[in-house]
């Protein structure tokens, strides 16, 4: 069982990244994974929210709790600044 101390652990890491733009990985069901790249726009006690960079409609937002990150049904890479290498986010 998760515990609070551990979901603030994963707040705390996630909140390093504020404005960086990462890759996000969503499990919605039945072997739909949808892939997207966007930016952590904001960080709240429960939720986190990224800007979906959109061709279509320019650009939408979605909000996940973190226990999604630790349940593994959404994953963040963090793209590093200097090589644009994608760096695994670590929220263990």
């Amino acid at each position: 069982m998760a515990t609070v101390q551990t979901l603030d652990k994963i707040r705390l890491s996630l909140e390093r990244h504020l404005g960086k733009k990462i890759v996000l990985k969503a499990n919605k069901g039945r072997k739909q994974i949808i892939t997207k790249k966007g930016v952590l726009e904001k960080v709240y006690p429960s939720v986190f929210v990224v800007r979906l960079e959109d061709s279509q409609n320019g650009y939408s937002r979605v909000s996940y709790s973190y226990s999604d990150l630790l349940t593994a049904n959404v994953k963040l890479q963090v793209y590093r600044d200097r090589d644009r290498e994608k760096d695994k986010l670590n929220v263990s």
